[in-house]
């Protein structure tokens, strides 16, 4: 009898998810009629009002206790409707079973296709390198991430332990940049495996997605001239600053000031001393004082050992403390002594 049984219930998960409603309706459909012939006239457990409350608690394994059957056959009834209730349960959670274990082995292998819009999408994965800017942009919360792989590359998600979506396949392939959802993505990162292919994969996306923020990582910053004759508003970013580039994913157009103060001949950044001279003095007094007179502005100071970025104006900064100022033009001592000893900047 288990033999059969057990083949029984293999064949059932085998089936339709009609199936198991076909069982628990045909159990149900003639245990009630079986149960109204072998239980004693006027019994309570086959009223309709109680009777499918009985069959539920029973095929489910329950027993409730509150009904049950008075006769022998009445009890070879109930044994028939626990075994239908079995049958029925153990198709319907293999059923569910295979279902995740299906759609947990897509999202492992990259066969998904991601739905929804507003998210980031990276193209291209490098091990370590791409777990670091995954990293840093899940700490500064961007919302929904898609890494998109190359087959020959990985073959499994690299990341299952992030929330990360992982697609797989040919990167310069619009049906594997659709399935990543780079039509209706906010931001996507190009991170070829060199320029060349950079140039070819950026060239897809921006054909799906022509106003999409695209941020693109090259080795030779050269080719960006390249780039910018698809679309001005593509983002070039050096690719050994991981941490640029995830800036400038959630902040655009951040690399664009980088450049900007690291380009011999714009406005750059320097340090100075603050003159013995002058005493404790306010950083809002640097700030005033400086910006008004040299358009200068002050992005930190080092005191007592500590660096103090963006520090807040209300902070004293001791003698000999050093500032971090960003000008056109680096100041001379006696330029900063007399922009911070003449009277204050009127407001």
């Amino acid at each position: 009898m288990p033999f059969f049984v057990l083949r029984l219930l293999t064949r059932l998960t085998t089936l339709s998810w009609a199936t198991p409603v076909a069982v628990i309706v045909f159990v149900f459909a003639t245990s009630w009629p079986l149960m109204a012939l072998v239980e004693p006239a006027g019994s309570a457990l086959v009223r309709p009002a109680n009777y499918w409350w009985y069959f539920v608690v029973t095929a489910a394994t329950v027993g409730y206790g509150d009904f049950f059957p008075e006769t022998g056959w009445g009890h070879v009834v109930g044994a028939y409707v626990i075994v239908g209730g079995i049958a029925t349960l153990t198709t319907v959670f293999t059923k569910l079973a295979g279902a995740l274990e299906r759609a947990k082995g897509r999202r492992m292998q990259g066969a998904i296709s991601v739905a929804g819009s507003g998210h980031t999408v990276l193209l291209g994965y490098v091990a370590g390198r791409t777990e670091r800017i995954v990293s840093q942009l899940l700490a500064e919360n961007p919302g929904r991430l898609v890494l998109c792989g190359w087959d020959e590359t990985v073959s499994a998600h690299p990341m299952p332990e992030q929330v990360v979506d992982f697609v797989r396949g040919d990167l310069t392939a619009e049906e594997t940049l659709r399935r990543a959802g780079v039509p209706t993505a906010a931001a996507v990162l190009v991170d070829g495996r060199d320029d060349n292919e950079s140039l070819a994969i950026t060239v897809t996306v921006h054909h799906l997605n022509p106003t999409v923020h695209i941020v693109v990582s090259l080795r030779d910053l050269d080719r960006a001239v390249l780039l910018h004759r698809i679309n001005a508003g593509i983002r070039c970013v050096q690719w050994h600053t991981p941490r640029m580039i995830t800036e400038e994913l959630t902040s655009p157009g951040i690399a664009d000031v980088y450049t900007e103060l690291m380009t011999e001949g714009g406005v750059n950044t320097y340090s100075a001393r603050l003159p013995e001279s002058l005493g404790p003095i306010l950083v809002e007094r640097c700030q005033t004082a400086l910006g008004r007179r040299h358009g200068a502005t002050v992005l930190a100071a080092r005191t007592n050992g500590q660096l103090l970025v963006n520090p807040d104006w209300h902070i004293q900064l001791p003698a000999g403390a050093v500032l971090y100022y960003v000008s056109a033009q680096r100041l001379t001592p006696d330029q900063i002594s007399q922009a911070l000893t003449g009277p204050p900047p009127r407001k």
